[in-house]
């Protein structure tokens, strides 16, 4: 079976590991960024591109200009955000695939991206 590949934009490098190990244990090709500009310049310079895009809102530096790239190129984005993100209508009613709430678990993000890429859970 092919592996997906999963990108993640966490600015804190725990939860970014913890996601990413989650994703490879359950068959993806998961790779994480620092931040949504390090993800956009892979996006430029590589032929991959990703099934689902995950972003942790928290602490990045939402550029409109790159979140407008992201989701303009058709890409489904699982947007993660606490209740100052949840508050900023503008941000909350973006095309996102799916907008989680804070808190959550690592599983809860994964099984919403098998949700999302229809693959059954191991």
């Amino acid at each position: 079976m092919e592996r997906m590949p999963v990108w993640i934009v966490d600015s804190d490098h725990w939860p970014r590991a913890y996601l990413r190990a989650e994703l490879i244990e359950r068959g993806y090709d998961a790779d994480g960024f620092v931040t949504l500009t390090e993800l956009l310049v892979r996006l430029a310079l590589s032929p991959v591109r990703p099934a689902l895009v995950v972003v942790d809102l928290r602490g990045q530096e939402l550029k409109e200009r790159g979140l407008a790239t992201l989701l303009d190129a058709g890409f489904p984005v699982i947007a993660i955000g606490g209740a100052m993100e949840w508050e900023n209508e503008q941000l909350r009613t973006r095309p996102w695939a799916r907008f989680l709430r804070r808190p959550l678990t690592i599983g809860e993000v994964t099984d919403e991206v098998d949700r999302l890429l229809a693959r059954p859970r191991p």
